[in-house]
């Protein structure tokens, strides 16, 4: 369950990384400055970037709010079981979680009934259950709190139409060679 829904303006300035963060002084190599400097300009935006792969094998609550300014969206441990019962399609991110994205089919309301119907399903895996109950706590939460407002933003998801080949298939090309 969710600990704050505060979305609340702070005061001063605003939080440059998504959880708190401390100036620290380093002393680096001229060469690693030059290749921090190639990842991002910003150089602790550089070492941030680096070390998520590291930080994604940290486990992580099933589903939790990613804060930016007064604005939040839910990441959750991706689960394709979430996917199939919702209709919901999960971003990937680079810290191994997933953003949480659907169609204009999908309301937040409607998402809510459906997670809510899919708990009540004894075939769910503990883990499943576990995101399922994370996202539905966010999402009764955020609808009972006077102070935030729920609404539904669309991202752009690029979709190849091309399909993957079969596993097994003999392409064209070597069927003509063989």
């Amino acid at each position: 369950m969710p600990e704050s829904l505060d979305l609340a303006p702070r005061r001063g300035r605003p939080r440059k990384f998504g959880s708190p963060a401390r100036a620290v002084t380093l002393t680096l190599p001229e060469d690693v400055l030059a290749a921090l400097g190639g990842i991002d300009h910003d150089l602790s935006r550089a070492v941030v970037r680096l070390m998520q792969p590291e930080m994604a094998k940290k486990p992580h609550p099933p589903a939790e709010l990613a804060t930016f300014g007064r604005r939040a969206v839910i990441v959750v441990n991706p689960s394709r079981t979430l996917e199939t019962r919702t209709g919901i399609l999960l971003v990937p991110l680079s810290d191994g979680r997933a953003l949480i994205s659907f169609d204009e089919s999908v309301s937040p309301a409607g998402l809510e009934l459906t997670i809510q119907d899919a708990l009540e399903d004894h075939r769910l895996t503990a883990e499943d259950a576990r995101v399922f109950e994370s996202i539905a706590g966010i999402l009764k939460k955020a609808r009972r709190a006077p102070e935030i407002d729920l609404r539904q933003h669309h991202i752009i998801v690029l979709e190849s139409t091309r399909r993957a080949p079969h596993r097994g298939a003999v392409s064209k090309r070597r069927r003509r060679n063989a």
